[in-house]
């Protein structure tokens, strides 16, 4: 099995070290033509139909590190699920999700964002069930190495693309939220997340990342770990009612 290490060095420092540089035009559909050959290929990337995803997440909640097992089901373009357990707490799962414009037991659209982030990082492309647009913003430079940064625009919260010149893969996504509330009223300066993607493995012809690291500022929040990745696997349609 062939992995990738060390990707994501260029972007695992403080926050001051990372200056983001403006390079000219550079031709998006290009850049993305190269990370998605990186990711596995055109044809191998366009092949894929469905994604069952496991493994395990850690979270940091208060002052506890609290464990969590998790399946996610992709039908793409529009269908997504989460269904997460945590084995310490016994009170069944927990599911998330949509299925083409209906929310699966949940109000929140933010779940549409946690199935971009996931497929950017996984396809460097844009699905119907959250739609996005690239426009390149700069290079970041940072100690270990160079990225070519992306603004990644859809109905939602605006992010930033990382990928590693060198290797073309993906690297790291940022977002700014909302300072945490205080009282009635929220106070501060916004809050950058980053999202970063390491442990690149084959899945068959494709190469995913098998590690996400989620960090709020200065401090990693989630860490997730991918037991295995399937792709074009059946789908119970039951999962997205």
């Amino acid at each position: 099995m062939r992995q990738t290490t060390g990707v994501a060095a260029i972007v695992i420092v403080a926050a001051s070290t990372l200056t983001l540089a403006q390079r000219g035009n550079r031709d998006v559909s290009a850049l993305m033509a190269l990370t998605r050959d990186a990711l596995g290929g055109e044809q191998q990337l366009s092949a894929v139909k469905t994604i069952v995803a496991t493994g395990r997440t850690q979270q940091l909640r208060g002052n506890n590190l609290v464990p969590i097992e998790f399946e996610i089901d992709i039908e793409l373009p529009d269908r997504y699920v989460r269904i997460d357990e945590v084995p310490a707490q016994g009170n069944g799962p927990t599911v998330a999700g949509f299925a083409g414009e209906t929310l699966i037991q949940t109000k929140s659209p933010a779940v549409r964002e946690d199935f971009a982030r996931l497929t950017i990082a996984l396809f460097a492309s844009s699905f119907s069930g959250y739609p996005v647009t690239y426009a390149y913003a700069g290079e970041a430079e940072a100690p270990q190495g160079k990225a070519d940064v992306f603004d990644v625009k859809g109905s939602g919260t605006a992010l930033r693309l990382f990928i590693a010149q060198a290797t073309h893969l993906p690297l790291m996504l940022t977002w700014q939220t909302p300072p945490p509330a205080r009282g009635s009223s929220t106070t501060g300066a916004p809050q950058e997340n980053r999202l970063y993607f390491a442990d690149y493995r084959d899945v068959g012809k494709l190469h995913w990342p098998f590690r996400l690291r989620r960090a709020v500022g200065s401090d990693t929040v989630e860490e997730t770990t991918f037991d295995q990745l399937r792709v074009n696997a059946a789908i119970d349609q039951k999962k997205f009612r």
